[in-house]
């Protein structure tokens, strides 16, 4: 299996829209890996993760064509990971095409959404529930239950095909002992894990922080489910993080940690 991260990006990506903190002016006067995207994946290019603002811009940037998707899968509802609006340049008019060719995966809040915006049109819309896997050609995928929105089903995504494993876990908070004993044993192949805020210490339990990615990763060592083969990657980076993609580079790398940025391909 191969993941590709789109975009490595927090709600407002890096740099941040309407900021002029030092971690946005850096980003604008030196480009390149400093400058992320709102995040997003695609595995094997053809299982999308999340369908956010920079899809167009990602899918033009690295050469790709969303007509070879043929899953979407939604990890939840914010407005960095859900841009409902651009299914429509699937089809006709826009295109030849009467019927959307990949399935859409999403919780019951996505569902809703999507289904409230295109009420007759002809989508094929599965509704996923967390700890409960799905088969999807030669792959299984198990939504995960993440700690970020009170009140909804939000999913972390674990993609398994001829014994390889990837973990796709972005906006995940500290996770419930339900997902941490979920994940005993599992021996991940790559895991893709969210640093949103850093060096800042936030009283939001919805991401990580850079000791709360530590002490994530600690557990999944103790619990057999990241070993020393593990590829592990961060992602969802926000500019009031206070970390440079440089900065954050040196701190990870010490670590046998890759730093994520746009681009980002892993390879098991």
């Amino acid at each position: 299996m191969k993941i590709q991260l789109l975009g490595t990006g927090a709600a407002d990506g890096i740099p941040g829209l309407f900021s002029r903190d030092a971690i946005s002016t850096y980003a604008r006067e030196h480009g390149g890996r400093e400058v992320r995207s709102r995040s997003a994946a695609v595995v094997d290019g053809i299982l999308k993760i999340d369908l956010g603002p920079d899809t167009f811009h990602q899918v033009a940037k690295f050469g790709l064509c969303p007509m070879d998707w043929k899953a979407l899968f939604f990890t939840h509802s914010d407005d960095d990971h859900i841009e409902e609006k651009e299914i429509q340049y699937a089809l006709f008019p826009f295109t030849e095409e009467d019927h959307l060719g990949f399935t859409i995966f999403g919780n019951s809040v996505v569902s809703g959404i999507i289904r409230s915006r295109y009420p007759d049109w002809p989508l094929d819309i599965v509704e996923t529930t967390s700890f409960t896997p799905l088969r999807f050609a030669e792959y299984e995928v198990t939504p995960i239950v993440a700690n970020h929105i009170p009140g909804e089903d939000c999913h972390n995504l674990l993609f398994a095909r001829d014994g390889k494993s990837l973990l796709y876990a972005t906006d995940t908070g500290f996770w419930s002992e339900e997902t941490f004993e979920f994940l005993v044993g599992k021996a991940l192949d790559v895991l893709v894990l969210e640093c949103t805020d850093g060096v800042h210490e936030s009283t939001y339990e919805g991401h990580l922080n850079l000791r709360t990615f530590y002490e994530t990763i600690e557990r999944l060592h103790k619990s057999g489910a990241v070993t020393s083969n593990t590829k592990v990657a961060s992602t969802h980076h926000s500019c009031r993080g206070g970390m440079r993609h440089c900065d954050l580079d040196s701190e990870l790398s010490g670590k046998g940690i890759i730093a994520g940025y746009d681009g980002l391909i892993l390879e098991i």
